[in-house]
């Protein structure tokens, strides 16, 4: 497996909206924990978090060229 920098340069969505929210709330309570613990590596990783679930965008995903977003054109409301 190879890491492709280029790709990882490009800004494509690459995080689905499950993995968004569990990005999301862990940052959020290392954040908080990072606060009480005064641990300085809590609070860089909390934002980390936040930051790639709330952008919708993971550099490393996009260097090993992973997705976890659904782009299936699947309709869910037939019927």
């Amino acid at each position: 497996m190879s890491f492709d920098y280029k790709r990882m340069i490009k800004f494509e969505y690459n995080i689905g909206d499950k993995e968004k929210n569990y990005r999301m709330a862990g940052g959020a309570v290392l954040l908080a924990i990072s606060i009480f613990t005064a641990k300085i590596i809590l609070l860089v990783l909390g934002l980390v978090l936040v930051a790639t679930g709330y952008s919708g965008w993971c550099p490393v995903y996009s260097g090993f060229h992973k997705n976890t977003r659904d782009t299936g054109g699947s309709d869910a409301t037939a019927g």
